[in-house]
C-alpha cells in the first residue's frame, strides 16, 4: 500500500510582512540620500552656483556698477568674440600650456628620480626626504618673493654665483628677458612641485610587491630592463593620478606668476589664470574675465575626463 504525502502549497507573504518590507527598504533608501545630501547641497552651493553664474556672466555686459546692481544686460556672443580675437588670449593661451607642459614635465621626472633613489634605504634618508618637503609647504607667494630676489638681475644671489664660477657675466635677465622669464617661472614652480610627486610615486613604488622585482633580476634582466618592462607598468594608476592632479593644479596657477613677474615682461609670462585675474579686477571687465574663466574650466573638465577613462581603463584591465 503506497502512502502519499499531502502536498502544501506555498502561502503567499503575510500582507504585514510585504508592508514591513517596502518600510525597510523606504528607510534605507532614505538613510542613503541623508548621507549624500549633505555633499549634494555643498557641490551645489559651492560649485554649481558660482559655475553657473560665471557662464551667465560671460554673456552679459558687467560694469562695476551693474555687478553690484546684479542688472547687466546681455550682449549675446560679444564677450566672447573680444576675448577670442585678441592677441593676447591666444598668446596667454600657448604660455598655458608650455608652462604646464615644461612644469609636469619636470616635476615628473625629477620626482620619479628621488622617489626610486629614497626606496632603497640608506642612513638619514628620512630627514633628507623630510627636508626636500619644504618647498611644497612653502606658501606659493612666499616662494615667489624669494625667488624673484633670488633671480634678479642685478642683486640676485644667484647671479652673484653663476657670476663667481664663471658660467655667466653676473647680470643675466632671468625675469626681465622676455626670452627668459617663461623659463624662469616653469624652473620655480618645478622646483615647488617636485615633492609632491617624490611623496606620491614614493608611495605607489613601495606597494610594489620586491617579489615581482626579484623574479625580473633572476631572469635575467638588467636593472633598466626591471625598471621599464615591471615598474613603471605596476606604476600607472599612480602615474596616472599625479599626472592629472599635477596637470589640474598647474594649468590655474596665479600666485607664483603675480608673485614672480605679474605677466610681464611685455606679457611674456602671461596665461589664462593672470588673464583672467587682469580682466576681471584690473580692468573690471567682467564680462570677458568671465569668458577666460570659462575655457580655464573646460580644459580642466577635459582632463578630469581623460582621468576619470584612464582610470576606469586600469581597473577593466586589473580585473580581467
Amino acid at each position: 500500500m503506497t502512502t502519499t504525502a499531502p502536498v502544501t502549497a506555498a502561502r503567499p507573504a503575510a500582507p504585514g510582512a510585504a508592508r514591513a518590507n517596502r518600510t525597510a527598504r523606504r528607510r534605507r533608501t532614505l538613510l542613503h540620500w541623508a548621507f549624500v545630501a549633505p555633499a549634494v547641497v555643498y557641490m551645489a552651493a559651492f560649485f554649481g552656483y558660482p559655475l553657473v553664474r560665471n557662464v551667465l556672466m560671460s554673456f552679459q555686459h558687467y560694469t562695476p556698477s551693474t555687478f553690484f546692481t546684479g542688472k547687466a544686460p546681455f550682449n549675446g556672443l560679444d564677450n566672447w568674440r573680444t576675448v577670442l580675437h585678441d592677441q593676447l588670449f591666444g598668446d596667454a593661451l600657448w604660455h598655458t600650456l608650455v608652462f604646464t607642459a615644461g612644469s609636469l614635465l619636470g616635476q615628473f621626472t625629477i620626482g620619479l628620480a628621488l622617489a626610486v633613489f629614497f626606496s632603497r634605504r640608506f642612513p638619514l634618508s628620512g630627514v633628507v626626504r623630510s627636508l626636500l618637503l619644504l618647498p611644497w609647504l612653502i606658501p606659493m607667494v612666499v616662494a615667489g618673493t624669494v625667488w624673484r630676489r633670488l633671480l634678479d638681475q642685478d642683486t640676485g644671489v644667484l647671479n652673484r654665483f653663476l657670476d663667481a664660477l664663471g658660467v655667466t657675466s653676473g647680470h643675466t635677465p632671468w625675469l626681465n628677458s622676455p626670452s627668459m622669464a617663461l623659463l624662469s617661472v616653469i624652473l620655480v614652480n618645478i622646483w615647488i612641485g617636485i615633492p609632491f610627486n617624490m611623496v606620491i610615486l614614493y608611495g605607489g613604488l613601495q606597494e610594489i610587491p620586491r617579489d615581482v622585482q626579484e623574479a625580473a633580476s633572476i631572469d635575467g634582466a638588467s636593472a633598466w630592463r626591471t625598471f621599464r618592462s615591471v615598474t613603471l607598468p605596476m606604476l600607472r594608476p599612480v602615474i596616472t593620478v599625479v599626472l592629472v592632479l599635477g596637470f589640474m593644479s598647474t594649468v590655474k596657477i596665479l600666485d607664483l606668476i603675480l608673485a614672480l613677474t605679474d605677466g610681464g615682461p611685455a606679457d611674456a609670462t602671461q596665461t589664462l589664470g593672470t588673464q583672467t585675474y587682469q580682466l576681471s579686477f584690473v580692468r573690471l571687465d567682467f564680462g570677458a574675465g568671465a569668458v577666460v574663466g570659462n575655457i580655464l574650466i573646460l580644459v580642466s573638465a577635459v582632463f578630469a575626463v581623460l582621468y576619470l577613462r584612464a582610470n576606469r581603463t586600469d581597473f577593466g584591465t586589473e580585473g580581467k
